[in-house]
């Protein structure tokens, strides 16, 4: 007996403590489920500011209307109060209120603060609210895809809305009520587990020179019929983004999510989840590493005949007819390919690869963003002299835009790879800082004589050459043009290119970088000295004005020329005349005779214009 009943007292022990300590929290936890009713308090999502504290995206408060019939006394006076105020059907809403066999009915969503005050001041009994918290973004369709959107529970779905989801989401709370077993309130006394708001972020994005970039986006997208238009204006010394735009957009507050798939292809952000070939704007990274190496000097002098074989295979430079013979700068300001397959040469393919990982471009940047791309290189180990002989101009390699505008900032910012980044700092709703990032200099590239000389290159190739159209008078600008043929399948693809230019200011002491690339422009002005460069020097002419910086040079007074008649011209006679009014040109095709030209005859042009004319096919 004294065994059983020992035997019975521990097993009845065991059971308390296992209901009282072990499973005790879960089951206070179903206790208070069952004898509360709970209302959700919404946590409000943080804001996101630009720079200068511009609301980019914030939140907007409603409140859903619930009522619970136990609580009510008289549903005819509720109906009347919720009916009239918020202007529905009196008889609807008495019918849905009169309900049996539920313990609490959802009335209505998005009521506006000032309409729960108006029902609650009534006197309706038995009536609750919750709060929602809906999102939205003050300028529409601008920063689509930078900032991202949120989906129905308020949670970051792409963008920056997404990485950076853990500061903004806050935490929900929850109004509990106690209730009897049919949902009638016990002692009238509410509790609350309070909300807590996100956390706003602050960025480095200034929504002015934002909305430079978008307007140059849209106007060179819708003029040149593209596939895309993108733009990245970064600090040439800090790595922080000023803008980021891109063209087709959306309106984020109308989301179509009917189809997920396309609507996270429309998300995707060229500028860093997308590689390209970059073309001539490659050359800045080449030219950097052979002054480096002192492989090269800026008198040395090169020979282009239109062409240069490599390992038995035959390279054209974009001058079919050549640019003949020329100093290291004029074959920099001339974009000559054969004056950089020659600089490919004498670097290597050990000491290119070497300097490819100082300049940052055999990894990801580390920009605080979802979905970075890394970049396509060959295996060094693979690399043939007519590979290396391609690199040197921008072939054969597949970069992101936002890798190649941090190696180009590092080119002329005084030889310093920078990390770039788009948050500025995160602050509580008291405006406290809660965490900030600051310029990260990752490692010296090239030492400042190299990129001094690197910027007084690039100068002329906006004063002289083919970056032109990106001058602003009065300002030094220094930049590099590309136009890169695009592969479909491993192949040419036909008519399809991107079109690009990376510009800087000022020369002297660079603060703005700016890389502008079109993604398949249609029709025969497909060179990025005509359609890129153009839109930077409009983006940097605003910079100018909004910055308040003023012109340190002196404005140079240009000579006016009609443009002649070209079209029927051989070659040779296009480009006599061309010389002979001081134009800078570019050619397309190879053939003998002009059958395009650009600008047409007869309209005025001057020393800063550039030509295009289309020849026949040979």
């Amino acid at each position: 007996m004294m065994l059983l009943i020992t035997f019975i007292f521990l097993t009845v022990a065991g059971k308390l403590f296992y209901l009282q300590v072990i499973d005790g929290k879960t089951l206070q936890a179903r206790a208070l489920d069952q004898w509360t009713r709970d209302i959700p308090l919404g946590a409000v999502r943080g804001s996101i500011y630009d720079v200068n504290g511009t609301e980019l995206a914030g939140c907007n408060t409603t409140y859903t209307l619930y009522v619970r019939p136990n609580a009510m006394k008289d549903r005819e006076k509720c109906a009347q109060v919720i009916s009239s105020t918020l202007e529905s059907d009196y008889d609807e809403v008495l019918q849905k209120i009169s309900r049996r066999g539920v313990s609490e009915i959802t009335v209505a969503k998005k009521v506006s603060k000032k309409q729960m005050q108006s029902i609650l001041d009534g006197g309706a009994e038995g009536v609750y609210f919750s709060e929602e918290v809906e999102r939205y973004y003050s300028y529409g369709n601008y920063m689509s895809q930078l900032l991202g959107f949120v989906n129905a529970d308020g949670d970051g779905q792409a963008g920056l809305e997404s990485y950076y989801n853990d500061y903004l989401k806050g935490q929900d709370g929850k109004e509990l009520t106690e209730t009897d077993l049919v949902g009638r309130e016990l002692s009238g006394e509410l509790s609350y587990l309070p909300a807590t708001d996100g956390l706003d972020l602050r960025l480095t994005i200034d929504s002015t020179i934002q909305f430079f970039a978008e307007n140059a986006v849209n106007s060179a997208y819708n003029e040149y019929h593209a596939k895309s238009a993108n733009c990245i204006v970064m600090h040439a010394k800090t790595g922080a983004i000023a803008a980021i735009a891109q063209a087709p957009s959306f309106d984020l507050n109308h989301i179509d999510r009917s189809d997920i798939n396309a609507l996270f292809q429309k998300m995707k952000l060229n500028a860093i989840a997308s590689v390209y070939e970059p073309g001539s704007t490659f050359k800045i990274i080449t030219a950097s590493i052979a002054l480096s190496l002192g492989v090269v000097k800026e008198s040395d002098r090169f020979y282009c005949g239109g062409s240069k074989t490599v390992d038995g295979k035959r390279i054209r430079c974009w001058k079919s007819i050549g640019h003949g013979s020329q100093t290291f700068s004029e074959g920099v300001q001339n974009s000559c390919n054969c004056v950089f397959m020659e600089l490919a040469d004498r670097i290597g393919v050990e000491r290119m690869y070497d300097y490819f990982e100082k300049f940052g471009l055999t990894a990801k940047t580390g920009i605080d963003f979802m979905g970075e791309t890394s970049s396509i290189l060959l295996n060094k180990e693979q690399v043939k002299t007519v590979d290396a002989a391609r690199i040197g101009f921008g072939q054969a390699i597949a970069l992101t835009p936002m890798q190649l505008i941090v190696a180009a900032a590092a080119a002329v910012n005084g030889g310093n790879l920078v990390t770039p980044y788009l948050l500025d700092s995160v602050t509580d709703s008291s405006g406290h800082i809660v965490t900030r990032n600051y310029p990260q200099i990752k490692k010296q590239v090239i030492d400042s004589d190299t990129s001094e000389r690197m910027r007084s290159l690039l100068k002329n190739v906006v004063s002289l050459g083919s970056g032109k159209l990106a001058g602003v008078a009065g300002y030094s600008i220094g930049g590099k043009t590309g136009t890169a043929q695009k592969y479909e399948n491993g192949r040419i693809a036909s008519g399809k290119y991107i079109s690009s230019f990376i510009g800087f200011s000022t020369v002297e002491d660079p603060e703005y970088i700016v890389y502008f690339f079109v993604d398949e422009p249609q029709g025969y002005r497909y060179y990025g000295s005509l359609v890129a460069a153009p839109y930077v020097g409009e983006i940097f002419s605003r910079i100018f004005e909004y910055k308040k910086i003023r012109p340190r040079e002196e404005i140079v007074e240009y000579h006016y020329s009609t443009m002649p008649e070209l079209v029927g011209e051989s070659a040779g006679s296009a480009l006599k005349a061309l010389d002979g009014i001081g134009l800078h040109y570019e050619i397309v095709g190879s053939g003998g005779k002009v059958i395009e030209q650009y600008p047409r005859c007869g309209e005025i042009v001057n020393e800063s214009s550039i030509a295009l004319i289309v020849l026949s096919e040979e």
